[in-house]
């Protein structure tokens, strides 16, 4: 479901989020560290990204994918790459979260795996009623029409203001009058 979903927006980075804490728990370590690297740069420079708009209730925030980047790493045993991403999470992080991420760097030192933050169990997507009613193709422009010129002589072809007329140019030819 969440190959589909990335598949859909290849920019929603909570969908790499929740991707990557799968695969986390199913021990595919290289491909969840690829989809926590994703959703980082989908992040795009931002500290989080609320998806309460959208109908999922969970605000994603940047130092959240570093911190589960950073046990990605340590399942594949790569702590001083840990110890860099965790440090790089404490700039993301906001206040009041300094004594997770800071426990988590000593836990990185003593070679302790670290548990991922996931979003939490029992929430979906669940975009509004209007939101979903909309998704009904609907038809703006109407059915085309060819309309076409009485004058024979008009050979004009395109869209365009009407065009001024010429004296004598609108009169019918003697082949058409033939």
């Amino acid at each position: 479901a969440f190959d589909k979903t990335v598949a859909k927006d290849s920019s929603l980075a909570v969908g790499f989020f929740q991707r990557g804490f799968v695969h986390l728990q199913l021990e595919m370590y290289e491909e969840a560290l690829s989809d926590y690297h994703m959703a980082f740069s989908h992040l795009r420079k931002n500290p989080f990204i609320d998806y309460k708009q959208l109908g999922l209730r969970y605000i994603l925030y940047a130092w959240e994918v570093l911190y589960s980047t950073a046990a990605a790493q340590c399942r594949l045993r790569r702590w001083q790459e840990a110890r860099v991403t965790l440090e790089k999470a404490i700039v993301w992080r906001p206040e009041g979260r300094a004594a997770i991420l800071d426990l988590a760097l000593e836990q990185v030192q003593d070679r302790l795996v670290l548990e991922p933050i996931q979003v939490p169990l029992g929430e979906f997507f669940r975009p509004r009623k209007k939101e979903v009613e909309q998704l009904d193709s609907k038809d703006f422009l109407g059915k085309p029409k060819v309309i076409s010129s009485i004058v024979p002589n008009d050979e004009y072809i395109g869209f365009e203001p009407l065009r001024f007329q010429r004296q004598g140019f609108y009169e019918p030819s003697a082949d058409a009058l033939r």
